[in-house]
C-alpha cells in the first residue's frame, strides 16, 4: 500500500500527458531547463566577480605603518 507499482506511474503519466498535451508538457520543460541553466551562469559569474575583486586589491601582507597618536588639544 505504501509505493505504486509501474502501472500507476504509468497510469498517472498518461492523464497528465492528456490533461496537458505534449506541446505544453514541453515548453514547461525547455522554461525549467533554461532556468536552471540560467541560474548555473549566474552562480559561475558571480564567482568570477568575487575572484576579479580579490586580485585587484594588493595584498597588505608583511607591510608595516609607521605613525604617532597625539591627543587633540582645544584652545579656550
Amino acid at each position: 500500500m505504501g509505493s505504486f507499482s509501474i502501472w500507476h506511474w504509468l497510469i498517472v503519466l498518461l492523464v497528465v500527458v492528456l490533461i496537458f498535451g505534449t506541446k505544453k508538457l514541453r515548453n514547461i520543460g525547455a522554461d525549467l531547463g533554461g532556468a536552471v541553466k540560467g541560474f548555473k551562469e549566474g552562480v559561475k559569474s558571480g564567482d568570477d566577480k568575487s575572484a576579479e575583486a580579490k586580485t585587484e586589491i594588493p595584498p597588505s601582507t608583511g607591510q608595516t605603518i609607521d605613525g604617532e597618536a597625539r591627543k587633540e588639544t582645544t584652545k579656550s
